[in-house]
């Protein structure tokens, strides 16, 4: 009798008809880079899927106590982040007359309504309820970010593994409100001083939580100056006020208490 099991192919496996047919240009006649434009964009939401999981499971494994392979997982988060500044390289070869054939398209589709990236930053303690506004009551978005909102941060998860391994953290940090946004402590600041001066173990990962947060300020930095470039001052699409509201974004970092404890090491 014969076989007839489907068997996975590489087509199959990663769906790529389905990825490529979604891809849906709305000018018309269509402009030769609004297929690039939506390519890059997509490409995106891909990698903050990736970089969630990721940050997912860092917070896990420190809640777990295993610190290595928590390091391990943020090397690759770094690299990510990497490859997301670089995508940018490819966004800025289109001119601003080439970004203009096709930017009324858009209407009021923007980058703020992207779900993803919100979740990466209240994932990382940016929460502010505002962003929730911007979400339909009820939407697959909204509920994940209203989920991601009453969710410890990472840094929540990372005070939790420090006080686990013996550091001095405060009680009221551990048991803050989570829904609300991470700020410096100097209470934390003393006891990352003590840990730099005498782990060099947790030294290094708490290095890699910087790296972190200085690759997600250059992607911010180098969108900033991309938006300049192709659009400068006019609006952003969607109602924003494009590049001069992303400005405001830049020099906030995420994990605060690790660079205010420069000057005193």
């Amino acid at each position: 009798m014969a076989d007839d099991r489907s068997f996975v192919t590489y087509q199959s496996y990663l769906k790529v008809p389905e990825l490529l047919s979604l891809q849906s240009p709305l000018s018309d006649p269509e402009e030769h880079d609004e297929m690039l434009f939506i390519v890059i964009h997509q490409v995106y939401e891909l990698w903050f899927k990736v970089v969630l999981q990721e940050l997912d499971r860092i917070a896990a494994l420190l809640r777990e106590g295993d610190g290595d392979r928590a390091a391990t997982s943020l090397k690759r988060v770094l690299t990510v982040l990497k490859v997301m500044v670089a995508q940018l390289d490819i966004l800025e070869t289109m001119t601003p007359i080439e970004f203009a054939s096709f930017r009324d398209r858009l209407e009021s589709g923007s980058g703020f309504q992207s779900a993803q990236f919100r979740e990466l930053e209240f994932l990382l303690g940016h929460k502010r309820g505002s962003v929730l506004g911007g979400f339909s009551e009820g939407s697959p978005e909204r509920l994940r970010l209203e989920r991601r909102r009453g969710e410890p941060t990472l840094w929540d998860a990372f005070l939790a593994f420090l006080a686990r391994r013996g550091f001095a953290i405060p009680a009221d940090l551990l048991e803050r409100d989570v829904a609300r946004p991470v700020a410096p402590d100097e209470r934390v600041q003393e006891v990352l001083i003590e840990l730099y001066r005498a782990d060099p173990g947790l030294m290094a990962l708490c290095e890699r939580f910087v790296d972190l947060d200085e690759g997600v300020q250059e992607w911010r930095y180098r969108h900033v100056k991309m938006v300049e470039r192709t659009i400068g001052t006019k609006r952003g699409t969607g109602g924003t006020t494009g590049a001069a509201y992303l400005g405001t974004t830049l020099n906030s970092p995420v994990f605060p208490d690790l660079w205010a404890i420069r000057a005193e090491l």
